[in-house]
């Protein structure tokens, strides 16, 4: 599996990111991901029909993820059904659980790659050595085809959330 440093910091190293990055056009890999209650599903065949907005985060519990899965939790109440958000990282699915119900985040899918980071990989998205996720949103239309994705440079950035809600608008 191709390693690469020089794209993302952890602290003040060079992290090392497992995997290539998606581009725009190319179809969506399929990954598999742990729900709250440790179901182990592919998560594009479980929205299938529908666009989906994937934001890799490194961990729920740092300030910049609690912020932007609350955002998209917040921006999907005024989305159209057919467009399912998922938020992953490599936290347990027991703490994402805890986290979710202290959030109050009930519109979005929030799931956990912890075990065999299959989407990290795939993605581009894993630090080798933390095992978390470098920051990332994608947005993937009804056959599967990538239409946007964006990496942010420092794991502390925020996506361009109406760029992201723009183009699955666009992708319906």
């Amino acid at each position: 599996m191709l390693e690469r440093k020089g794209l993302v910091q952890f602290g003040t190293k060079e992290a090392t990111v497992v995997g290539e990055d998606i581009k725009v056009g190319q179809q969506a890999p399929a990954f598999k991901a742990h729900l709250q209650d440790w179901t182990y599903l592919d998560l594009l065949k479980l929205t299938r029909g529908k666009v989906r907005i994937i934001a890799a985060v490194p961990s729920l519990d740092t300030d910049v993820c609690d912020r932007e899965t609350r955002k998209f939790n917040e921006e999907a109440a005024g989305l159209s059904k057919d467009i399912s958000i998922i938020v992953i990282s490599t936290d347990l699915p027991f703490a994402q659980k805890r986290w979710c119900g202290a959030a109050g985040i009930d519109q979005v899918m929030v799931v956990s790659d912890h075990l065999k980071t299959s989407f990290g990989k795939k993605y581009g998205c894993l630090l080798k050595d933390q095992r978390i996720f470098r920051r990332a949103v994608f947005v993937i239309d009804r056959k599967y085809k990538v239409v946007y994705a964006d990496y942010m440079k420092a794991l502390g950035d925020e996506p361009n959330y109406q760029a992201v809600l723009e183009a699955a608008r666009k992708a319906l």
